[in-house]
C-alpha cells in the first residue's frame, strides 16, 4: 500500500471527520428548511397585498394604511351602469359636472363607443368647454383623482382672443378633453 492510500485510510476511518461531515450536512439541511419555510412566509404575505389590492380595485374594501387626511374616493374604480350606453351617460355626466363644479361653461360632448377589440371595454368621450386657467388644472386633478378611473387621452388648449381680455391675467380657455374610462359590462 503506498503512502496516499494510507492517509486516505486514515482520514475516511477518522472519527472526527465523520463528526464534521455530519455536522456539516445537519447545518445545510437546516439552512434549506429555513430558507424554504421564509420562501413560503413571503410568497403568502405577496398573495395576501395583491388580495387587498383586487378588492380595493374592485371596490369591496377601503385602502389600508392612507396618510392621515388622505380619503380614498367612494365608489368604484369602472363606470357602473347595466349598459354601455348607461355607462356612457355617467362619463358624460362625470366630466360635465367637474367643469361646472370649477366655474367652465361645457360647449359640447361626444360619446365614442369603440367597437375594435383593442379598446373593448373601456368608453371614451370628448369634451369641449371654456374655463379660466386656474381651474383648468383643478378639473383635470378632479377627473384622474376621484372615482371612477378615468384617464386624460387627448388634451388641446386655446385661449380666447376678445376684447374681454385686459391683460390683467389668461382669460378664459378653450379646451377640447378626450377622456376614457373602463366598463365591466353587464353583471
Amino acid at each position: 500500500m503506498n503512502a496516499s492510500a494510507r492517509s486516505l485510510k486514515a482520514i475516511s476511518t477518522s472519527p472526527f471527520v465523520a463528526a464534521a461531515s455530519y455536522v456539516g450536512l445537519l447545518i445545510l439541511l437546516l439552512f434549506v428548511a429555513i430558507s424554504s419555510i421564509s420562501d413560503l412566509i413571503g410568497q403568502r404575505s405577496e398573495l395576501a397585498a395583491s388580495s387587498a389590492m383586487l378588492a380595493q380595485l374592485e371596490g369591496r374594501a377601503p385602502r389600508a394604511g392612507g396618510a392621515a387626511g388622505e380619503a380614498m374616493p367612494a365608489g368604484s374604480a369602472y363606470l357602473e351602469g347595466a349598459t354601455v350606453t348607461v355607462a356612457g351617460a355617467t362619463l358624460l355626466q362625470r366630466v360635465a359636472g367637474s367643469v361646472t363644479k370649477f366655474g367652465g361653461n361645457v360647449l359640447s360632448t361626444q360619446l365614442d363607443v369603440p367597437n375594435t377589440p383593442a379598446k373593448a371595454g373601456f368608453i371614451s368621450m370628448v369634451a369641449s368647454f371654456e374655463i379660466e386657467q386656474q381651474q383648468l388644472q383643478q378639473v383635470l386633478y378632479d377627473l384622474e383623482a376621484g372615482m371612477p378611473f378615468l384617464f386624460i387621452d387627448q388634451l388641446v388648449v386655446q385661449t380666447i382672443l376678445d376684447g374681454a381680455n385686459t391683460g390683467d391675467g389668461p382669460g378664459k380657455l378653450r379646451v377640447l378633453l378626450g377622456v376614457s374610462g373602463q366598463w365591466r359590462g353587464a353583471r
